[in-house]
């Protein structure tokens, strides 16, 4: 009887193996296509520290508010000195041989690894494939599409709207005394892990479609958990050791749980109603 057990047991730990091996070679040949865009997508991390983002324009809008509707407080927090400041350029800086070169690596690896998300959520549901009926196999390509899509466009929005939130908080720490000075690897670590996490952070919606779609779970079930997906949501972002680091996760996470719990309600398995009872029967 355990031999019966342990045979379909190994035999999953074998197709997993399988499917784990194939990710790794699509992330090597991803990370070959990836490593001469690497450059680029490095001076785009850079770009908080080197050049104008939106939140420039933002704080001269502001400033020119403050301007026109209180001169007393422009002129006693001398906000003037902030708008006709010259853009002060940071740069990175590195400090131990090849440091560089492996930080090319991991960029060029996460990038590979966003090129090869078809393959990657393919193998995964290759994976979970036999325990499926027909027509749920039958969703094998839009949910590769829609987990492609939503990771990419959780990294997007990580990159483009929270990093130079980020990077400008940080460097509004700068004072007569007290420089910023950025290593490369702590730079781009801290970029690469976030970008990680929130393009998981963006999958919950699909994951949350599947389960609903299984009827593994339900409208009903995820809406009273709230409190719990803000508890949760505040976990994990106290990991990071800042506050603004630890909002901009949390935030995110938990507004990603509320349209999953509207997910599951408009696209959530429909429980049939039981047929009537025929009229006459018999108590």
């Amino acid at each position: 009887m355990n031999e019966e057990k342990v045979a379909p047991f190994i035999e999953h730990l074998v197709e997993l193996r399988k499917r784990l091996v194939i990710i790794v070679v699509a992330v090597v040949i991803g990370m070959g296509v990836a490593w001469n865009f690497s450059g680029p997508v490095l001076n785009f991390v850079e770009k908080p520290l080197t050049g104008k983002t939106y939140l420039t324009e933002i704080k001269k809008q502001i400033y020119a508010q403050v301007k026109e509707r209180a001169p007393a407080l422009y002129t006693r927090y001398k906000l003037e000195q902030e708008v006709t400041a010259p853009e002060k350029k940071h740069v990175l800086n590195y400090s131990a041989p090849l440091e560089p070169f492996f930080i090319q690596c991991k960029i060029s690896m996460l990038l590979g690894f966003v090129l090869v998300l078809p393959v990657v959520f393919l193998q995964l549901w290759q994976f979970i494939a036999p325990g499926l009926t027909r027509k749920e196999r039958r969703m094998v390509v839009p949910f590769i599409t829609a987990a492609s899509l939503t990771f990419c466009v959780g990294a997007m929005f990580f990159l483009i709207v929270i990093w130079p939130v980020i990077i400008n908080f940080s460097l509004s720490y700068e004072a007569e005394g007290l420089q910023s000075w950025f290593n490369i690897s702590a730079y781009i670590n801290f970029c690469l892990r976030l970008i990680l996490i929130f393009g998981l952070i963006f999958e919950l919606p699909i994951l949350s479609l599947i389960l609903a779609r299984f009827g593994i779970v339900s409208y009903k079930i995820l809406a009273p958990k709230r409190k719990y997906a803000l508890l949760v949501s505040a976990i994990v972002a106290s990991f990071h050791a800042d506050l603004i680091t630890m909002f901009v996760i949390m935030v995110p996470m938990y507004m990603m749980y509320e349209i999953s719990i509207w997910v599951a309600l408009i696209f959530g398995k429909k429980k049939l109603a039981p047929p009537p009872e025929p009229e006459g029967e018999a108590a």
